[in-house]
């Protein structure tokens, strides 16, 4: 008899999961998700951007997977003739404190074999971007842009395929461990229904702290969630700039700060910023959800956290605050943007897993049994490295079966 496997759900790891374990494994496979159509939350709010593997420590989850993530990435668009396009990024510093720390950036790039990474100097840029300004670039030529979402369709698409179930609608409840078997409970449409599997893969996102604790496992690393706008230019811009334009991190800072990405639908975005949400689902400015709250200021890593940052929070209340500070932004490393037609596009929002030190969880972090396997923690480049993640995932949630 085949593995029963549910896979909690639907954004583009857990599609991307359920997908590998029917396909690659030839196990009857469920996938779960509260909302009507895949890639509701976090893949259907970014800013479709294929990562190289720039910034993440040499050896960590995120490095390896990253990388492997994109090869696999790039097969299943040509496959499914999903729109992807290699535009590069160069990051950008404006001034020598920030020159000095690409070196760091360049020799992660390096280490992780991000294809063709290299430093060039300021007339080294104007020939890479002729609009951008700025004394000193790292240049990614292989980072690229694609459909998040569409990716997440075609992976569903492959799961019933092979055989697999989407039950849409479906909102997990209860998780239960009985004797060899995961009791799943779920509410769809107010009616409640429980089935029986022999391995549950959780990929719950912003909810995965909570699902955690359906199943009687720590909360913490707790999810705290932080929005980011985005504003879109008229298409008349998107030729402004041939590829992506980005800040070089700033060590005094936990977020990136804004800037310039086009998107394969011919649009050009600014941002994302990252400011506290008043609810993890929040995708407009709307009332704060009391229960999301609660959850933040109940927590004792986030004042941890917000003692430790308020130079952040001055910063990113700026563009929080004011739309031509936001911009403005923007501008300083494109000064041509012309921004006078720029609308707010859909919002983000991270599902930032934070320890109750108040320390920011970095890797991709993946706890479980030997029946029940939870991504905890998968924030950018999760979605780059979705088809990695499956693979790893669906590879440790078997070894701890013993192959049963």
């Amino acid at each position: 008899m085949s593995l029963r496997a549910a896979v909690v759900g639907g954004g583009i790891i857990g599609a991307a999961v359920a997908r590998h374990l029917a396909a690659e494994h030839d196990a009857q496979v469920t996938l779960l998700d509260k909302e009507e159509h895949l890639a509701g939350h976090q893949t259907g709010h970014n800013s479709g951007v294929v990562h190289a593997g720039l910034y993440y420590e040499p050896g960590s989850l995120k490095a390896t997977l990253c990388r492997r993530g994109v090869g696999l990435l790039q097969d299943f668009v040509q496959r499914h003739d999903i729109a992807y396009e290699e535009c590069g990024k160069v990051v950008v510093a404006l001034d020598d404190v920030q020159a000095g720390r690409l070196d760091d950036l360049h020799a992660r790039a390096v280490a992780n074999g991000v294809p063709g990474a290299r430093l060039v100097d300021a007339d080294g840029l104007r020939e890479i971007e002729p609009a951008a300004t700025g004394v000193r670039a790292l240049h990614s030529p292989q980072t690229a842009i694609v459909d998040y979402p569409a990716v997440t369709r075609a992976l569903g698409g492959e799961l019933t395929a092979a055989g697999g179930q989407v039950r849409l609608g479906h909102e997990v409840v209860g998780l239960e461990e009985q004797g060899t078997e995961v009791r799943v409970s779920t509410v769809a449409r107010g009616a409640r229904d429980t089935g029986a599997f022999d391995l549950v893969i959780v990929c719950a996102g912003l909810q995965s702290d909570r699902v955690a604790g359906l199943l009687g496992e720590d909360r913490a690393p707790r999810i705290v969630p932080f929005y980011g706008d985005y504003f879109v230019l008229p298409r008349e811009q998107r030729d402004v700039v041939r590829g992506m334009v980005y800040p070089v991190p700033d060590p005094r800072y936990p977020f990136l700060g804004v800037h310039v990405t086009p998107r394969v639908d011919g649009v050009l975005t600014l941002g994302p910023n990252a400011f506290l949400s008043l609810g993890r689902e929040s995708y407009r400015r709307s009332l704060p959800v009391p229960a999301d709250v609660l959850d933040v200021v109940g927590f004792a890593g986030f004042w941890r956290f917000a003692a430790a940052n308020l130079s952040a929070a001055v910063r990113e209340s700026r563009t929080a605050l004011s739309s031509r500070n936001f911009v403005a932004e923007a501008q300083r490393y494109v000064p041509s943007l012309d921004t006078s037609g720029a609308v707010r596009g859909t919002r983000g929002v991270r599902a930032q897993a934070m320890g109750s030190d108040g320390q920011l969880v970095d890797d991709f972090v993946i706890t479980g049994t030997d029946r029940v396997v939870m991504v905890r923690n998968a924030p950018s480049p999760g979605a780059t490295s979705a088809l990695a993640i499956a693979e790893h995932v669906v590879g440790e949630a078997l070894a701890r079966r013993g192959g049963r």
